[in-house]
């Protein structure tokens, strides 16, 4: 994705100014959200390349990234993990986050909290396939969990990294646009996969 195609994609004419970017990007974005939209994959798809073309943009003319905030988030709720580089490899958060349990089985409980201890440690030995198989069965066996989808886009981003570093581009941009699509929301993890994509854009 280059400058001019980014343009494009939000209707408007090359060097367009920030508040024309901004206002362009708000009346699509409107039109193609998700939650206006539900089920429609089409609409799904327009958003995330309406989202990329956006902070494409303001990254190039040094401006802030899209403020939709994280929907997910409610008050009292552990906050989003977000994957993050730190010394001794990756983990999801830098700091134990509190899981939620509403509406869960005693089992289920135990088979989340389980999941994201063996997911953390997946991600930080980087066995990204086997951290990927294990949060899309969690996904399927809680549906409605908000917070396994987070962990579900976060494996797909990491996975979509990695990818990146072994030059399989084609297939890092699917993993990376599963994440935002099962997170859609989720600002902190915008933030990363944009950052894959333009190192993405680098290498090519």
């Amino acid at each position: 994705m280059n400058l001019a195609e980014c343009y494009h994609i939000l209707g408007l004419e090359s060097g367009a100014s920030f508040d024309a970017i901004k206002a362009a990007y708000r009346r699509l974005a409107r039109r193609y959200h998700p939650d206006v939209n539900p089920g429609n994959q089409q609409a799904k798809d327009k958003f995330i390349e309406l989202t990329e073309a956006y902070r494409f943009l303001l990254a190039a003319i040094g401006s802030t990234g899209p403020t939709t905030q994280n929907t997910n988030q409610r008050s009292g709720e552990a906050k989003p993990p977000v994957a993050s580089e730190a010394s001794g490899g990756t983990r999801i958060t830098r700091k134990q986050p509190s899981i939620q349990f509403t509406n869960l089985s005693p089992l289920e409980q135990q088979l989340k909290a389980n999941s994201y201890q063996q997911l953390q440690q997946m991600l930080k030995e980087q066995r990204f396939p086997r951290a990927v198989a294990l949060i899309e069965g969690l996904a399927r066996r809680m549906p409605q969990d908000s917070e396994v989808k987070q962990w579900q886009a976060i494996a797909y981003q990491r996975w979509g990294r990695q990818l990146i570093q072994e030059r399989q581009f084609d297939k890092a941009r699917i993993y990376l646009k599963k994440a935002l699509r099962t997170d859609p929301h989720n600002r902190s993890l915008w933030a990363e996969v944009e950052r894959d994509f333009r190192y993405m854009e680098r290498l090519f």
